[in-house]
C-alpha cells in the first residue's frame, strides 16, 4: 500500500504544465535522435545533457526530459530499421529481420504502429516491475558494507561488456582507464594532488559530463565527419509506401502473446547488469521464433510477431535497467550509465537511501515514465509520416546543430575555455576508441565509479586493519563475486557463439539482401 501512496505522491510531482511540457518534449527529441542510424539512446541522452542544465532546470524537471529522451530513442530506434532496414541502434537490429519485409510489402505503417503498441506494452510494464523490484533491492542493499559495495562496483565493470562481447580484454582496458581519469585531481583523504601535471584546473578532477559530452556526443560528429554523405544513400527507399497506420485488431490479437513473452524476457535480461537491451531483444527475437514458428518460417518474410517480440523486449530491458541503478547506484547499461551521471551532478546519490533522502524525485521519476510511455503512444501512431522525415535530414545540417548544443551546453555550466578544450580532447579519443573497437561505456563507468570504489576500498581496509580478507568474508561478498567472475569469463567462451548467431538471424532475414 505503501508504494501506490509513494507513487500517487510521484504522479502529484509529475503532473505540472511544466513536467507535462517537458516528457512531451523529450518524447519528440529522443524519438527523432532514434530514428537516426547509429546515435541510439545513449547517445540521444548525452547530446541532451547540456540542453537540459543550460536552461537552469530543476533535478526533477531535467531528469524528466531525459529519460523520455530515454524512451524515446528506444521507440525510434524501429523507424529507421523499419523503412530503411538500417538498425537506428544495435537493440534495434533483429526489428529489421520482419519489419523491412512488411514495408516492402507495402505495410509499413502498421509495422510502424505494431511496433509502437508492442514498445508501449513493453516499457508500461517493465515501468511496474521497476515499481515495485526497486524497493526490495533497496531492502537487500540495506545489507551491504564497504567491502560489499567494492565488490559490487567491481561487478559492473566485470558484466558491462554483456554476454555478447567477444573482446573482454577491450572492456578491461577501457574500465581502466576510465578509473584512471577518476583518480585525476586531489586525493580526499590526504590531500595530494594525483595526475595533474600542475594544471590548476586540473585540482578538481575531470568533470564527467565534459567526458560524456566528448565521448559520445562529439566524437558522433567526428564518425559522421568521416563517412559524410553516408546518410544520403537510401533517401529514394525512404518514400515507400507508408499503407494505413494502424494494426488491425486481429493483428493485435495474434501478436499479444508474443508481446507478454518478450516484456518479461526483456525486463530480466535489463536487470541483469550488463545484459541490456541487445540480449533482451535478441532473445525475445529468438524465443518466439522457437514457439510460435517452428515449422512454418514465416519469421524473416514480414511476420508482425517478429517485429512485436524484439520491440516488446528491448524496451522491457531498458525499464529494467533502471532497477539497480535507482536502487544499487549501478547501471544496468550503457544509457542508464549516462543517466547515473545526471543524478551524481545534480548532487542526488542513487542507492539504498534514494528512496528515503529523495523520494519526490524517484517516484516523480517513474510517474513520468508512465506518462512518457502514454505520450509515446500518441505520438507514434498519428506522427509516423512527420517521424521518417527526419530520415532525410542532411549530415551537414544535423552535426554542427549537435555541436553546437554541445559547446554552447558545457560552456554555460562550466564557463571555461579549458573545460571545452578537454571536450574537443575528449571527443577526438571517442573516436580513436570506437576506430579500435573499444567500448566507450566502460570508461565513464570508471569516471563516475571510480572515486566511489576507492573510498569504499579504503573504507573496508581501515575497518579490518588493513586485511584483505574483509572483501570476502561475507555471504553477500561471496555470491557477488562469484557473479563477477562468471560474468566476465562467461562471454570469453559464449560471446562468439551469441554473435555468431545474431549474425545468422541477420543472414536469414533482408540485411543481407
Amino acid at each position: 500500500m505503501d508504494t501506490f501512496v509513494s507513487l500517487y505522491e510521484g504522479f502529484a510531482v509529475a503532473l505540472t504544465w511544466q513536467n507535462l511540457l517537458l516528457a512531451l518534449l523529450g518524447c519528440f527529441l529522443g524519438t527523432m535522435m532514434g530514428a537516426l542510424p547509429g546515435l541510439g539512446p545513449a547517445n540521444g541522452v548525452a547530446i541532451l545533457i547540456p540542453l537540459a542544465f543550460t536552461f537552469g532546470l530543476s533535478a526533477i524537471a531535467a531528469l524528466i526530459l531525459l529519460t523520455s529522451v530515454y524512451y524515446g530513442a528506444m521507440y525510434g530506434g524501429r523507424i529507421s530499421s523499419i523503412l530503411l532496414n538500417i538498425p537506428g541502434d544495435e537493440p534495434a537490429m533483429m526489428t529489421c529481420l520482419d519489419g523491412y519485409p512488411m514495408a516492402q510489402a507495402g505495410r509499413a505503417g502498421e509495422a510502424l504502429a505494431l511496433s509502437g503498441v508492442a514498445s508501449f506494452v513493453g516499457a508500461f510494464f517493465a515501468t511496474w516491475g521497476l515499481v515495485f523490484l526497486a524497493p526490495l533491492l533497496v531492502q537487500i542493499a540495506l545489507l551491504f558494507g564497504p567491502g560489499e559495495y567494492f565488490v559490487l562496483y567491481t561487478l559492473a565493470f566485470a558484466t558491462l561488456g554483456g554476454i555478447a562481447a567477444t573482446n573482454q580484454a577491450k572492456s578491461a582496458f577501457a574500465a581502466a582507464l576510465g578509473i584512471g581519469i577518476a583518480m585525476i585531481g586531489v586525493d580526499t583523504q590526504t590531500g595530494v594532488q594525483r595526475f595533474t601535471f600542475g594544471e590548476v584546473h586540473l585540482y578538481d578532477g575531470i568533470d564527467f559530463l565534459i567526458a560524456i559530452v566528448g565521448l559520445f556526443a562529439l566524437s558522433e560528429v567526428f564518425v559522421f565527419l568521416e563517412h559524410r554523405g553516408g546518410r544520403e544513400e537510401g533517401k529514394d527507399e525512404a518514400k515507400m509506401k507508408i499503407g494505413r497506420v494502424t494494426p488491425s485488431w486481429k493483428v493485435l490479437r495474434y501478436c499479444t502473446p508474443a508481446m507478454i513473452r518478450s516484456t518479461v524476457l526483456g525486463f530480466l535480461a535489463g536487470v541483469l547488469p550488463g545484459a541490456g537491451a541487445s540480449l533482451g531483444s535478441f532473445l525475445a527475437y529468438s524465443v518466439e521464433k522457437q514457439v510460435s514458428d517452428p515449422r512454418s518460417e514465416t519469421f524473416g518474410k514480414g511476420d508482425p510477431r517478429g517485429v512485436a517480440a524484439p520491440e516488446a523486449g528491448n524496451n522491457a530491458a531498458s525499464g529494467g535497467a533502471l532497477v539497480p541503478m535507482l536502487a544499487l547506484g549501478v547501471p544496468g547499461s550503457g544509457t542508464t550509465a549516462v543517466l547515473l551521471a545526471v543524478l551524481l551532478t545534480l548532487n542526488i546519490q542513487p542507492g539504498p537511501l534514494l528512496f528515503q533522502n529523495n523520494p519526490d524525485v524517484v517516484w516523480g521519476l517513474i510517474a513520468a515514465l508512465f506518462i512518457a510511455n502514454f505520450m509515446l503512444l500518441a505520438l507514434n501512431i498519428p506522427m509516423v509520416g512527420i517521424f521518417t522525415r527526419v530520415l532525410l535530414v542532411p549530415t551537414h545540417i544535423l552535426m554542427p546543430i549537435v555541436a553546437m548544443i554541445a559547446f554552447i551546453g558545457i560552456y554555460s555550466i562550466t564557463g571555461s575555455t579549458f573545460e571545452l578544450t578537454m571536450m574537443v580532447l575528449f571527443g577526438a579519443l571517442g573516436w580513436v576508441l570506437r576506430k579500435l573497437d573499444v567500448p566507450l561505456v566502460p570508461i565513464i563507468l570508471g569516471i563516475l565509479l571510480g572515486n566511489e570504489m576507492e573510498v569504499n576500498l579504503r573504507r573496508a581496509m581501515t575497518i579490518s586493519n588493513g586485511e584483505w580478507t574483509t572483501l570476502f568474508d561475507s555471504w553477500l561478498a561471496i555470491v557477488l563475486w562469484t557473479i563477477a567472475i562468471v560474468g566476465f569469463v562467461l562471454p570469453i567462451f559464449l560471446g562468439k557463439r551469441v554473435k555468431k548467431r545474431m549474425k545468422e538471424a541477420e543472414e536469414e532475414g533482408p540485411l543481407s539482401d
